[in-house]
């Protein structure tokens, strides 16, 4: 037990390193008419809930993954294990559409209507033993109230266990065990994005064009069994000025970041499609706070916990209303002939190209903005650096209402004098993995930077990693 208490507590501060480290969520034009939901199991109870309370929000619909119907606990841990989940009593389900209704009526939730013009996917494994196919079964006849038959899909016929289900990564299809990802020949992710957006562009089977952002949820909620950062993907055209499209996934229980690194962010197939149809994709995250790492889907945490006021309902609809809140592109050209110069141990000068109708420029390090007021002039130097490291800088001309133009080409510059002492951090693969020392990739951690295998990924395998710049690390040791 004293073992364990000390497991929880490191990660606890494994945790919070990663929050200090974080991001705030990007500022990105979102269509609000291309909006959806999906999610597993505690995640799919989740994206039921997202998706009927803010029903005005999630115009194309929601994508269900061994989840039960709306308010199917009705705020009973006992209800939440036995009926809606393994089926052991009847689901209530008219009485569930009359709750439905009636908060919809006393504005608790948004209008009902709403539902007629969104879509349903549903999937249901044969072998999933933790939410029965039962219990999918009451969601479809739940659903059948709000949405038109032509609108609802169900797929419940391949023999996979409780798992969010792919066609080339992870454990065999029958299994139900972590990280809850199957490969069962069968493009799940792909299949719930063409059901909720219609026609989309072929997948992207290489390597993706977007960034993952660790963004701070602190901004959004603080507790509530919420972790402290959550992720986002954002394909290179949404960072650029399209107009895109937005999905949410919600994992499952026990499948959060801290307990499966990013392999439900990365490997659950959403993001190759997203690449590739102009859709940005946002992960939140619980903590290990969270009653099994679950989403509050039978009150946890707070009694209205399925209505708009629901703690963690409300946050992810704000960390949505940021992504949605940026501006077209000024029509600026990107900057031309950044470089570097006049380099010192703690200090370097940025210069660049004026660029005709900029009333300023914003100069950005590593993707963060360094300086705190717009430029008038075409030159900025930037301080507080390490002595003898190398960074990046790209510059992003301003119109006179404020509106940013594209980047300009990355320009490089070492500071001089030596370079800080290499830091070394001795821990499990896990750990490194939970503190985004390392990645996982086919069950090995890899370190973030030189891709080293490091083993496999769990806490019995302890690997020692240099940092030598940042985000990257080296298998060795420090003198």
């Amino acid at each position: 037990m004293k073992n364990r208490f000390a497991r929880i507590g490191a990660a606890a501060s494994l945790v919070f390193a990663a929050a200090c480290q974080a991001t705030p969520l990007p500022q990105l034009q979102i269509d609000p008419a291309e909006v959806s939901v999906s999610g597993l199991s505690s995640g799919g109870f989740m994206a039921v809930q997202m998706h009927v309370a803010y029903s005005a929000t999630f115009k194309r619909g929601a994508g269900i993954v061994a989840g039960g119907p709306y308010y199917c606990a009705e705020g009973s841990i006992v209800n939440a294990t036995g009926r809606c989940m393994t089926h052991a009593s009847t689901i209530p389900v008219s009485s569930l559409v009359s709750t439905t209704n009636s908060w919809a009526t006393s504005g608790l939730i948004d209008p009902v209507s709403n539902l007629t013009n969104s879509k349903v996917y549903l999937y249901s494994g044969t072998s999933d033993n933790t939410v029965k196919q039962a219990v999918m079964n009451d969601l479809k006849t739940y659903y059948q109230s709000f949405v038109p038959a032509a609108n609802l899909f169900y797929k419940n016929t391949i023999a996979s266990g409780h798992a969010m289900i792919t066609d080339d990564y992870g454990s065999s299809c029958a299994t139900t065990a972590s990280p809850y990802i199957n490969d069962c020949d069968f493009d799940l992710a792909g299949e719930i994005l063409k059901q909720l957006h219609g026609t989309l562009n072929p997948r992207n089977n290489g390597t993706l064009s977007g960034t993952f952002t660790e963004f701070d949820q602190t901004a959004f909620i603080s507790g509530h069994g919420m972790a402290t950062t959550g992720w986002v993907y954002v394909p290179q055209s949404c960072s650029t000025g399209a107009v895109c499209k937005l999905h949410v996934v919600f994992h499952g229980c026990q499948q959060n970041t801290a307990l499966v690194g990013q392999q439900y962010v990365r490997n659950t197939g959403y993001n190759r499609w997203a690449d590739t149809n102009n859709m940005v994709v946002l992960y939140p995250q619980t903590s290990t706070q969270a009653t099994n790492s679950c989403w509050d889907w039978w009150g946890y945490d707070n009694a209205n916990y399925a209505k708009k006021s629901g703690p963690q309902m409300a946050a992810v609809r704000a960390m949505m209303t940021t992504l949605g809140s940026g501006s077209a592109p000024s029509g600026l050209p990107a900057p031309t002939g950044v470089g570097t110069s006049g380099a010192t141990a703690s200090s370097m000068v940025i210069g660049w190209g004026s660029v005709s109708g900029a009333s300023g420029y914003n100069v950005y390090r590593g993707g963060s903005k360094v300086n705190a007021s717009l430029i008038a002039g075409t030159s900025y130097t930037d301080t507080g650096l390490a002595a003898g490291t190398t960074y990046s800088w790209t510059v992003k001309a301003v119109d006179g209402g404020g509106v940013e133009g594209p980047s300009s080409a990355a320009a490089t510059g070492t500071t001089t004098g030596a370079p800080p002492a290499a830091t070394c951090t001795t821990a499990s693969n896990y750990a490194h993995v939970a503190a985004n020392r390392a990645h996982v990739q086919g069950g090995y951690a890899l370190a973030n930077g030189s891709n080293q295998n490091m083993g496999l990924w769990n806490l019995f395998v302890t690997t020692t990693l240099k940092m030598t710049g940042t985000n990257f690390y080296v298998i060795g040791t420090c003198p």
